[in-house]
């Protein structure tokens, strides 16, 4: 049994030294998952507590791969799922979803960068920040976490077509923000 593993099973039986290192491994891949569907900081951090509420609660349904060597990243993976789900049904909860109709396309003034090479990770967080939620949120799910627009539509309760109508206008949306000088 690896040390991971042996982790994990201190967590089912509820041991809160193993639950702590779980916590310390993933809080801050947890709280880039979530901030990238929320804005403010103190909201993240409550809902990186409230994934992990989930996470422990919710441990016994983890499926463990075939192969042991993969655990750690199915682990991972599967956390980052429910903290983005997390995440979502917060902004649900604060009824951050528009209608598509509702969404003027010129909303926002776009910021020009001159060099993609400038361009760092945080820049890019700045970016996407930059989206309407809904857009953002649709976004991350597609771009981001590798949902289907099936998925992402049973998962906000949208018809698919709006799903992909959001994702159309957050890439639109993006390339206004930055532009791309074309030859």
């Amino acid at each position: 049994m690896s040390a991971f593993e042996e982790v994990l099973a201190g967590c089912l039986k509820q041991d809160n030294k193993c639950k702590e290192m779980i916590y310390k491994s993933f809080y801050g891949y947890l709280i880039a998952v979530i901030l990238r569907y929320v804005k403010e900081r103190a909201d993240a951090e409550e809902l990186v507590n409230d994934s992990f509420i989930k996470i422990f609660k919710n441990l016994h349904t983890f499926r463990h791969p075939q192969d042991p060597e993969q655990l750690q990243n199915a682990f991972r993976a599967w956390s980052g799922k429910i903290s983005s789900r997390t995440a979502i049904d917060h902004l649900r909860g604060r009824k951050t979803f528009l209608n598509v109709d509702d969404i003027p396309e010129d909303k926002h003034h776009a910021t020009r960068e001159t060099a993609i090479a400038d361009l760092n990770a945080q820049d890019i967080m700045k970016l996407i920040n930059a989206l309407p939620d809904t857009h953002r949120i649709i976004f991350n799910m597609y771009e981001i976490e590798g949902y289907s627009h099936d998925e992402i539509a049973k998962t906000l309760d949208i018809p698919v077509s709006s799903s992909r109508v959001y994702l159309t206008r957050a890439k639109n949306k993006l390339r206004e923000l930055y532009s791309i000088p074309t030859n």
